[in-house]
């Protein structure tokens, strides 16, 4: 399966499966951050080293939680904070191979302004 790490290694991730599509956000947390994000079942993608070697941060409406490594401060992911049955978690997918991301087809989402894909 596919590991990724932060760029000090505290921070570990298998992924469940391979991603087919990511999403590229120019929110404007996102287009600091980078990406692309790929999205999973939350619980499904295993995390080691979170929470003990990682920070969160939680902004706008408060209902998820932006995961970053507090050695190297990469960003992994964002979980939400009320996780429910069925809710995703989205995944840096920078912190993969980079064989990885090019096989991923990525779409550009409008998350600053009209919060739709601008590929439709």
């Amino acid at each position: 399966m596919h590991h990724g790490s932060c760029h000090c290694g505290a921070v570990r991730m298998k992924l469940p499966s391979t991603p087919v599509v990511g999403t590229d956000c120019n929110c404007s947390l996102c287009r600091r951050i980078g990406g692309p994000w790929v999205y999973f079942e939350f619980g499904t993608v295993e995390i080691e080293g979170h929470p003990a070697e990682t920070a969160a941060y939680v902004w706008g409406d408060k209902t998820l939680r932006t995961i970053h490594c507090k050695t190297c401060g990469c960003v992994t992911h964002w979980e939400p904070l009320d996780p429910t049955p069925g809710c995703k978690h989205g995944v840096n997918l920078g912190n993969f191979d980079p064989a990885l991301i090019a096989s991923v087809r990525v779409r550009k989402f409008d998350g600053a302004d009209t919060w739709q894909f601008m590929d439709e």
